[in-house]
């Protein structure tokens, strides 16, 4: 299995020129830029599958899956911090998280320090689920990394990282190195 906490800063060029191993969809190759993205599309839906089936047993869907995810890996987070990373209103947040408050999945605990600040941890409960939710994703990103082979690991985690958004992207991956 490949330790994803442990892989390096992913150098990056500046410029908006293409490195010089660029081939594929240079001079407008649609057909290899809709393959790309197709491919893309089918690895989300078959990632997220997984997932999918687990969460449906209990009666959740994606949003709770993310909040699952990112509460896994922040115990502690605040409100704040998790609606800054799902990017989703206040509103469907508190849908999400109400129920996984009452179905004793996540604990929302006030702050020590500034009461008005809401902090969230997974339960006992909360944290099976979300293994069990990663479970075939940690099997089916371990399983391609091995079929593509080391020299493609650094390819796949360069491309993933090109489409974040710029403004976003070192805090991203800062945050998911933080281990």
């Amino acid at each position: 299995m490949v330790d994803i906490k442990n892989l390096q800063a992913i150098p990056r060029d500046t410029g908006d020129e293409p490195g010089p191993d660029w081939r594929p969809w240079e001079a407008g190759d649609d057909v290899a830029l809709r393959e790309a993205i197709e491919l893309l599309f089918f690895a989300y839906r078959d990632f997220t599958a997984g997932p999918d089936r687990v969460l449906d047993a209990v009666g959740y869907g994606r949003a709770h899956h993310r909040v699952l995810h990112f509460v896994g890996r922040n115990p502690g987070i605040t409100v704040q911090d998790l609606l800054r990373i799902l990017r989703i209103t206040k509103q469907s947040l508190a849908r999400v998280l109400g129920a996984m408050i009452n179905d004793g999945y996540v604990i929302q605990d006030q702050g020590t320090r500034d009461r008005r600040l809401r902090h969230l941890s997974l339960t006992e409960k909360g944290r099976a689920l979300e293994a069990a939710c990663a479970r075939s994703q940690h099997e089916r990103v371990s399983r391609a990394l091995r079929m593509a082979g080391p020299e493609a690991v650094e390819g796949y985690r360069a491309v993933l990282a090109a489409l974040l958004d710029d403004a976003d992207r070192d805090a991203i991956l800062a945050m998911i190195r933080k281990d």
